[in-house]
């Protein structure tokens, strides 16, 4: 626990303003004149892009930033690598990770504590292409300033594990090829790229990057959960002034902005919860908040319209013993409208045997995927139990990930009551489109190639006939076998829909020239912006992680570069 009287945590000293929600109204919502306190600028969401933008926003004028979830630094299962399956595996109320699960069958997750999803993720650091800072309009020169701001305080260099070299040999003997050595940047071929994992195996999240803010001007409140922006709707446009939120013990706050045009409430929730949050607000569809008896603030047809999600299959490889445990250090970026990753060693622990290993922990591939519509909690049930009757060196192994690339298949996100606790009724369509099922059947054949190639079959020491055999004795976890002959497309093309899963890159749904503007301010109403991936038309790079905290570095930038010119820190 962090916030604890009498019994001081080292996080208290870095982060002195970080404090529970439940203490705002006693010590933070009154100045000393009885008058309550208001604020430059509200930040919903502390996660991925809200605590660098939080951070920078803090140098020059007086920030809130509201945060659901708890902090990520006395939390073992966030903060090693050896654990990272676990947060996943955990759908307690009090996990960092909260589950969800799309109307296609696909289990997810979303992240619910300080640092947002760079809590829970598989920690891999890279930038997005050249190409995507154009199309979405970036000024190129505070972008190549944003990024190393972050890079110099959470990213490292991977301690690069023998399975990740495995790997990294193989995608260019079969041909991903050229090999671009470390680099952060978005280069087709081979390449090794940053991570927030230390060498030591310690995870250092966006959290961290709160380190450089104002302690002066900066307020974190943790558990507190947003209920809805408040609005004045006296004038001839709507203008929030403020939000309605709830602390760990369910009281009700109301959090203000400081009465002048500059002042805005930030939406930083992600791409669930900031369509999500201005639905319950009011801004959206009209029939569909009538139904619910939310008061219409803005007719808004395409508030959670859109939304996408990277659809992803993987390969298991097994190994003939034990593996050093590795997240993915390696990316193969093709020209196919492919990604392959690759991690290695989190099913063989002890631990893993006796979570949902498969189905909603990280571990998943073939050897434990059963077609999306089958998932079911009484399938989850029984996935769990066949597995402990399963030899353990099934579980010996790793996964070849395959990640679509800007997927033209689209989704949508609907509300299912009034209570943000819940997650909203959210449908991804995976595979929809003809050309996403193309491009899955491309990378899988050529993953397959991949682990046919002679580095990976000298690092696992396990012949095909091995393999064929480790895969049948795992039929009790639902295998998914890849075809025999890969040139059989209508056999692959259903591989790839019944082991679909997620890699946790959806995005949209508070789309640029729909939702929001240029700027990234809400269309129709004054004083409210949204930063952070629901505002994207595709995910960054491979993985978008260093982008969403650039942009929080970067919109903090430019908003005090238009505010104040020469004069902003920063």
């Amino acid at each position: 626990m962090f916030y604890n009287a009498g019994k001081p945590n080292y996080s208290e000293y870095r982060y002195p303003f970080i404090r529970r929600a439940s203490t705002f109204s006693s010590s933070l919502s009154s100045s000393s004149n009885g008058v309550n306190k208001a604020y430059d600028y509200i930040i919903v969401g502390g996660g991925t892009a809200g605590c660098p933008l939080a951070a920078t926003l803090s140098q020059n004028f007086s920030v809130l930033l509201l945060e659901r979830g708890g902090v990520p630094f006395a939390n073992a299962n966030v903060s090693f690598l050896e654990n990272f399956h676990l947060t996943l595996a955990d759908t307690s109320k009090t996990s960092a990770s909260q589950f969800f699960s799309s109307t296609d069958g696909v289990l997810n997750s979303r992240a619910r504590v300080l640092g947002g999803g760079t809590c829970i993720n598989a920690g891999f650091y890279t930038r997005a292409s050249t190409e995507f800072i154009r199309k979405v309009g970036w000024d190129e020169k505070l972008v190549n300033e944003s990024y190393p701001w972050v890079e110099k305080q959470i990213v490292h260099r991977p301690d690069f594990a023998p399975w990740q070299r495995a790997f990294k040999d193989s995608l260019l003997d079969v041909g991903v090829s050229p090999f671009n050595g470390f680099t952060y940047d978005h280069l087709y071929g081979t390449k090794v790229g940053g991570t927030i994992f230390d060498r030591y195996g310690r995870r250092h999240t966006a959290a961290e990057l709160l380190a450089t803010a104002n302690p002066q001007k900066l307020t974190v409140l943790i558990h507190a959960t947003v209920q809805k922006i408040v609005f004045d709707t006296r004038g001839s446009r709507p203008k929030a002034v403020g939000v309605m939120f709830k602390d760990e013990n369910g009281h009700g706050h109301q959090a203000f902005l400081k009465s002048n045009l500059q002042s805005e409430v930030i939406l930083s929730s992600g791409a669930i919860g900031s369509p999500q949050l201005l639905l319950l607000s009011g801004i959206g569809p009209k029939a569909d908040l009538e139904k619910l008896n939310i008061s219409t603030v803005l007719d808004q047809e395409f508030v959670g319209k859109d939304i996408v999600d990277n659809p992803m299959n993987t390969i298991f490889v097994p190994t003939n013993g034990p593996i050093h445990q590795s997240l993915i250090q390696t990316v193969g970026i093709t020209k196919l409208g492919v990604y392959l990753e690759s991690s290695s060693g989190f099913g063989q622990s002890n631990d893993s045997l006796h979570c949902h290993h498969g189905i909603v922990s990280a571990e998943i591939g073939q050897l434990s995927t059963i077609p999306p519509k089958q998932r079911t909690p009484e399938a989850i049930r029984a996935y769990a139990q066949n597995k402990r009757d399963l030899p353990h060196e099934v579980f010996r192994g790793g996964f070849i990930l395959e990640k679509l690339a800007n997927p033209s298949s689209k989704g949508e996100l609907r509300l299912i009551n009034t209570n943000v606790d819940d997650n909203p009724w959210i449908t991804f369509n995976y595979f929809s489109h003809p050309h996403d099922l193309e491009r899955c059947v491309d990378g899988i054949r050529l993953a397959t190639k991949v682990v046919q190639s002679k580095y990976f079959t000298e690092l696992t020491r396990v012949d095909k006939q091995t393999t064929e055999k480790l895969l049948n004795i795992s039929v009790k976890a639902n295998v998914n076998l890849i075809p025999k002959h890969t040139n059989d497309t209508k056999s692959l093309e259903q591989f790839c829909r019944d082991t679909v899963i997620t890699i946790w890159h959806y995005h949209g749904g508070c789309h640029v020239g729909k939702v929001v503007d240029h700027e990234n301010k809400v269309l129709g109403v004054d004083q409210l912006r949204v930063v952070d991936g629901s505002t994207f038309s595709e995910s960054p790079g491979t993985n978008p992680q260093a982008t969403v905290m650039m942009m929080g570095r970067y919109m903090g930038a430019k908003i005090l570069r238009n505010r104040l010119g020469r004069a902003a820190a920063v």
